[in-house]
């Protein structure tokens, strides 16, 4: 499945410029032949926003998901994107798929909050694994910090998925993180991590970019720079099947042994 990486930081504050950017890179990214697009962390309002990330939020089903469902399905490919999804009083750091028909498959909030910043503007998603089914491919979702735990992507491998996809806002000093941790999280759990930053300075924060979609050789398919870019790498089952082959992690493990670890 040919998969496009938007690393942007779209238009921070403005839904309105933020879907016009989408719309934009979904219009390249279908003219390329993908069939899923990805898009960072809190990409349809900006992530360091202050309180702008509680009067912007919306919920799964909002005006904001319907109009990426036209979008997606005028385009004719799938979307990943991440939001602030409110639900009552309550403000969650969420990232939704969406297939080419305009149907939303999955919804996941973010289990692990990054430091202050988060904890004072999120509450912490209870799910671990969400998943949909993808041009014949289980994706999994999962947010930026959510994928430092080998735990959390461990469960995604047990559970099926065959594509990880991690919208992210990942900052400086972590670019390691990009470099070196993802194309391991692959490798040791035998998926493919699309792992989607956004780019440049915001607020307090310096975002690396490297976005990159890591196969389960460990190696990436696709690396983005530090700016704004539309990358493109597939998703291949067949590879993928051989590869699980060749590296029976999953099979080879004695879960028996592991029960210290919680």
């Amino acid at each position: 499945m040919r998969t496009a990486l938007l690393q942007s930081s779209g238009r921070p504050g403005s839904v309105v410029e933020n879907l016009k950017v989408l719309d934009e890179a979904a219009g390249r990214a279908a003219a390329a032949g993908a069939a899923l697009l990805v898009a960072p962390e809190m990409f349809l309002t900006g992530y360091a926003i202050g309180d702008g990330i509680a009067r912007l939020a919306e919920s799964a089903d909002g005006d904001s998901a319907d109009a990426i469902a036209e979008l997606a399905a005028r385009h004719g490919l799938a979307v990943a994107y991440g939001y602030p999804e409110r639900v009552g009083d309550a403000v969650y750091n969420s990232a939704q798929l969406i297939s080419a028909d305009g149907s939303r498959l999955a919804n996941y909030r973010k289990t692990h909050l990054f430091g202050c910043f988060e904890r004072d503007h999120f509450h912490s998603g209870e799910q671990p694994v969400v998943q949909a089914e993808l041009d014949g491919l289980t994706v999994g979702l999962m947010i930026c910090y959510d994928v430092e735990f080998p735990e959390n992507v461990r469960a995604h491998a047990l559970a099926g998925t065959d594509l990880l996809l991690v919208p992210t806002a990942q900052m400086h000093p972590f670019q390691f993180v990009a470099e070196s941790m993802i194309p391991v999280r692959a490798f040791e759990n035998q998926l493919y991590v699309a792992y989607v930053n956004r780019v440049g300075p915001e607020g307090e924060f310096e975002f690396v970019g490297l976005s990159a979609l890591a196969g389960p050789d460990g190696i990436a398919r696709a690396r983005a720079g530090r700016g704004e870019e539309l990358v493109f790498a597939d998703a291949d089952p067949v590879a993928l099947a051989a590869s699980r082959e060749a590296n029976p992690y999953l099979t080879d493990r004695r879960p028996g042994l592991y029960g210290s670890l919680v």
